[in-house]
């Protein structure tokens, strides 16, 4: 037998049925399965690369087709958040300012990877043939595997407090 308690009480904090909901969860799927297709594409067959006339244009605009569709799901993110109902015990000052400061360590981490690997080494440079000459060793880097994903997951869960 299965003890479906903890689902039961946590459906009774997330509303799944929300529109709003739903269409966060579909964003948040649709962008790395997105970018991962188009990305495993253009490496098998270099299209994008002739369609821009260079491998760096291609990645530009590619990595500016990311940035819009994150912004899209920060949207969504948002609004599902905004339509869900709330902790009343978590309602406060304290936790609201643990999400800022959680948001704010994982904006350093993004932003840090960002500066150290460059715009092409942040978007998917590689697949386009766009290679750094050497392994990124500094911070983040130094501190975390895979920086950029652990920032964006503690911004996410800071919003999620805020």
């Amino acid at each position: 037998q299965v003890d479906v308690a903890a689902m039961v009480q946590l459906f009774g904090y997330v509303d799944v049925t929300d529109t709003g909901f739903i269409v966060a969860v579909l964003s948040i799927a649709f962008n790395p399965f997105f970018w991962n297709v188009v990305a495993r594409w253009e490496h098998k067959t270099r299209a994008l690369s002739q369609i821009f006339g260079s491998p760096r244009a291609a990645c530009y605009c590619l990595g500016a087709v990311i940035l819009v569709l994150n912004c899209v799901r920060s949207h969504c993110f948002t609004e599902a958040m905004r339509s869900q109902p709330k902790l009343e015990g978590w309602d406060c000052h304290w936790t609201y300012y643990s999400g800022l400061a959680i948001s704010a360590v994982g904006t350093l981490f993004v932003i840090s990877s960002f500066l150290a690997l460059g715009f092409t080494g942040t978007f998917l440079g590689d697949y386009f043939g766009i290679l750094m000459e050497e392994k990124v060793t500094s911070f983040p880097f130094s501190v975390l595997d895979n920086p950029m994903y652990w920032g964006s997951t503690a911004i996410y869960l800071g919003w999620s407090l805020m």
